[in-house]
């Protein structure tokens, strides 16, 4: 069993940067507990595993990882999380989905869910828990338009806080990889003398990028070469 953490600290934004956006910073942490590689025509289906609390994990940013899967030299093959499902109804319905790795076995050998998956070349499934919500704001703003015309004064901002895990497990091995999860804290602004000027932390999407690119490492592994 491998046992590896590693923590990469990313201040993306100074306040000094603020004329175009907000303020952006984040965490992307990755924890192993077992190997990884990939081999050429393997690919890796993401999946939203927050449903089993009720809370299911945004559907864009399902998407998103997906499209950051796929990108750059170490860009992964990625079967759409809808396609495996409804190829693979019903086991992977919110209803009977597995919880743990422990139920890989059971699934298994449920009929024809090996074949299925080997169909489709399924070596890793990507279970992503996690949301992004408001965080707290404050300041003000007001408008007003009079005969000589009008316009808007203050000042108004917003925190949005993205926390994202992604659980990796391994369907040949039938056991976990191991989690990569990001934490990123964006800070919006709204200055307003005459007109508004939005300076806006995309922190879902910066979140996205960071998890999708960290993600291409921890799958790689060390077997980077046999993925060419």
């Amino acid at each position: 069993m491998i046992l590896n953490k590693r923590i990469f600290w990313n201040p993306m934004l100074a306040v000094g940067a603020l004329v175009l956006t907000g303020c952006i910073t984040s965490r992307v942490e990755d924890s192993r507990i077992n190997s990884t590689g990939i081999k050429s025509g393997e690919g890796v289906v993401v999946m939203a595993k927050s449903y089993h609390l009720g809370n299911e994990t945004e559907e864009d940013y399902i998407q998103c990882v997906e499209r950051g899967l796929e990108r750059g030299s170490s860009g992964l093959r990625v079967i759409p999380h809808r396609q495996f499902v409804d190829s693979l109804f019903p086991w992977f319905e919110p209803r009977t989905a597995p919880s743990e790795t422990k139920h890989l076995p059971q699934l298994m050998d449920s009929p024809g869910v090996v074949e299925r998956i080997a169909e489709q070349k399924v070596r890793y499934i990507i279970w992503l828990d996690g949301d992004t919500e408001r965080v707290a704001g404050g300041g003000s703003l007001s408008c007003a338009a009079g005969p000589g015309g009008g316009g808007c004064f203050g000042f108004a901002w917003w925190q949005n806080q993205a926390d994202y895990e992604a659980a990796v497990w391994d369907l040949n091995e039938l056991e976990a990889a191991g989690t990569v999860t990001t934490d990123v804290s964006g800070t919006s602004f709204m200055p307003a003398l005459v007109i508004p000027i939005p300076l806006i932390a995309r922190a879902q999407a910066n979140a996205c990028k960071s998890l999708a690119q960290q993600l291409q490492q921890f799958i790689v592994g060390d077997e980077g070469d046999d993925s060419a």
